[in-house]
């Protein structure tokens, strides 16, 4: 008779995979569009219900911006209520300077950085998968 023994895995059983080993980045920078910022919070929430322990970070620069401002977003409450579940979302500085926009323009929920095609870089240093928000 011959056995094998798998690691951790026995046949017919899936191992719970909740997302705690996963790390994402997302850039967000067409926002301009309503369709594209709705097709973006559901992929946001599609994926952090499916990994509800992975790590998000959302990256939003140039025209994404207006994913964020109350006066543009078309889904701002449910953004927020993303970034009370624990995904993080950031807006890049230099993309404010044009618009003369500043922090006050933006929700309590967002940080801030720099520069945002610099965050992104960062977070894949740091190990984050990239993924580009929209379709």
């Amino acid at each position: 008779m011959v056995m094998t023994f798998l690691s951790g895995w026995s046949y017919g059983q899936k191992k719970s995979d909740d997302g705690r080993k996963h790390k994402i980045v997302f850039q967000f920078t067409n926002g301009q569009d309503s369709t594209q910022q709705k097709a973006f919070i559901k992929q946001l929430d599609n994926l952090s219900q499916h990994w509800p322990k992975a790590r998000f970070h959302v990256v939003v620069y140039n025209k994404g911006l207006d994913l964020l401002l109350p006066e543009k977003s078309v889904g701002l409450t449910q953004l927020e209520e993303l970034a009370n579940r624990g995904i993080t979302f950031v807006v890049c500085e230099n993309s404010m300077k044009p618009r003369k926009l500043t922090k006050d323009h933006f929700p309590g929920f967002v940080g801030f950085v720099p520069a945002g095609i610099a965050e992104v870089i960062k977070k894949q240093e740091e190990g984050y998968s990239y993924i580009k928000g929209g379709y």
